[in-house]
């Protein structure tokens, strides 16, 4: 494993995604850190699911650089096409229907490396935070690679994160654009109402 800071490991970030199967990544974002691998890399999910010791029916979500990377399968409602506009990137996940009857979360990261990142790449990622399921995310590198059960391929060190940044809002958005919180964080029910009211 390899331990880069996040200003020198774009470039070694995105070949280890292009060239080599189910390898995860563990990243600095502007909330916790955490693990990601390519989208669509079964394996490299599977690899994930078995470092957060996390059950398999619990969802990715993708990282996107923008809503025009939003797979062809995702339904994007007025009320999350709003949210996206207004609040990304940012530290808010929001979860739209798909055409399977499923549902699919993404989220537009605020963090120069994640951001720079996936342009390089060019690809959506799947993400979580780094820590064994249950357990608190992880704010600096040493304490993720510690709160994990084994080791990524490459972890990229963006410093201390502040103690008190809270994992990203999640937002369930159905087909016809009602909505629920599904995770407290940084945006808050105020601010969305805020952002939906205004036409």
């Amino acid at each position: 494993m390899k331990i880069l800071r996040s200003s020198d490991a774009v470039e070694t970030a995105a070949e280890i995604l292009r060239t080599r199967p189910d390898s995860v990544l563990l990243v600095p974002t502007e909330t916790v850190y955490g693990l990601v691998c390519r989208w669509d890399d079964p394996a490299g999910r599977a690899r994930i699911y078995e470092l957060k010791h996390r059950s398999e029916n619990k969802p990715f979500a993708a990282f996107i650089s923008s809503v025009n990377e939003l797979p062809p399968e995702a339904l994007l409602p007025e009320a999350a096409r709003k949210l996206a506009l207004a609040l990304c990137p940012g530290p808010v996940t929001l979860v739209i229907p798909d055409r399977s009857g499923g549902t699919f979360g993404f989220r537009i990261p605020d963090h120069p490396f994640i951001r720079e990142l996936l342009r390089v790449f060019g690809r959506p990622l799947a993400s979580t935070s780094a820590n064994l399921s249950g357990s608190e995310p992880a704010r600096n590198v040493a304490d993720a690679l510690r709160s994990i059960d084994g080791e990524p391929e490459l972890a990229v060190d963006g410093g201390a994160l502040p103690p008190d940044s809270p994992a990203s809002t999640v937002v369930r958005v159905f087909a016809d654009s009602s909505w629920k919180i599904l995770r407290q964080g940084p945006v808050t029910e105020e601010r969305i109402r805020q952002i939906l009211a205004d036409r």
